[in-house]
């Protein structure tokens, strides 16, 4: 029956998410979620916020949210767009900043829902193809004919661009917009948020999936020039005046109010993923410099699906994308001390027992 559906179902490809298995004693590095629990205080606003006003809709314009998110960065209000989810964010601004017939740059090597909300909405693109080493050719992101977006730290590499080179970027393609997707910024060293006063055409996506430990309440937001944000929420009144639920701004914006438990938990996974990169290096794995909370390696002598499918039989859960390029890679999430410890226990063991498989 596929003859009824519309040419945007057919042209697109649909995102393949992560596996979400449930199965007791699974040890879940695929996703990049947090090993750690949110701040208490995100439970507790949850709890107050169930008693009361469940019946009515959420504020549209969630004012309190924002607020928050803009003291957080120094800014107003005005400067930060909510979502459900950053993914949502990404979806509207494809919609409000992106034209069919001009073409958008981003990397070959970075989120596959680029390309799926791409064909979705009927935009070309062009995917710039990364150097060797897997750093950003930063010139060729210039002078875009449609906009550009990018990850920053990128996914699923795990580098990071310094911020002077994400400033040529949003310099050279005046009039178009620039996405960086922040996704994993708080495990970096500087988010590219200082720049948007400063230039009307820079956009930050970023995530409290993350860092913040939320990836189940899915809220997102988006940070830039006061037209941008506009033209953010003219899409959203458009599709859906109420996206994200009572449960989830009240959380969200006690989240923002607990910085301690924040710096905490962002340090332990900091900590344990330098940890584990120099344990996975003395297994002879090749890794990648990482700025974000997962880890992207490979070994010489065993094939990327054969080992994603080893630890898979050992209840290990991490990430093989069969693309070209990283298809002897894997990408594994940084877990707490105890999970990275049997999942480096499980890797000796196979390399112990395995035959060596080239690629």
């Amino acid at each position: 029956m596929t003859e009824l559906w519309s040419q945007m179902v057919k042209r697109t490809v649909p995102y393949i998410p992560g596996e979400q298995l449930e199965q007791e004693g699974l040890i879940k590095l695929n996703t990049n979620e947090n090993p750690y629990p949110p701040s208490p205080t995100v439970f507790q606003a949850i709890q107050e916020e169930m008693k009361r006003n469940l019946e009515r809709y959420p504020s549209p314009s969630a004012d309190e949210l924002r607020g928050a998110i803009a003291e957080r960065f120094g800014l107003s209000a005005k400067n930060v767009f909510v979502g459900n989810g950053s993914d949502e964010v990404l979806a509207f601004s494809f919609m409000a900043f992106f034209e069919p017939g001009n073409p958008v740059l981003f990397p070959d090597i970075t989120y596959s829902f680029y390309p799926v909300y791409a064909k979705l909405f009927n935009i070309p693109y062009e995917q710039i193809r990364l150097n060797d080493d897997f750093t950003l050719p930063v010139e060729r992101f210039f002078q875009s004919e449609g906009g550009v977006i990018l990850p920053n730290p990128n996914a699923p590499t795990g580098l990071y661009e310094e911020l002077d080179q994400i400033k040529r970027i949003v310099q050279e393609n005046k009039g178009r917009v620039v996405i960086i997707d922040e996704a994993y910024i708080d495990f970096a060293p500087t988010s590219a948020v200082g720049l948007v006063h400063t230039y009307n055409n820079l956009l930050i996506v970023q995530t409290m999936s993350k860092s913040r430990s939320l990836a189940g309440l899915r809220v997102g937001y988006a940070i830039g020039d006061e037209t941008l944000i506009e033209g953010l929420t003219r899409i959203k009144d458009s599709f859906n005046s109420y996206p994200v639920d009572r449960l989830a701004l009240a959380g969200a914006k006690a989240s923002f109010e607990d910085n301690e438990h924040f710096s905490n938990t962002t340090a332990a996974i900091l900590s344990t993923r330098e940890r584990v990169i120099k344990q996975l290096r003395t297994l002879n794995f090749s890794v990648l410099p990482s700025a974000t909370n997962f880890i992207l390696v490979k070994h010489d002598h065993l094939n990327g699906c054969s080992l994603y499918e080893e630890l898979k039989a050992r209840g290990i859960l991490v990430r093989h994308f069969n693309t070209t390029r990283i298809s002897n890679y894997i990408r594994v999430t940084i877990g707490t001390e105890e999970q990275m410890d049997i999942f480096l226990n499980e890797l000796t063991a196979i390399l112990a027992s395995a035959s060596p498989v080239h690629p």
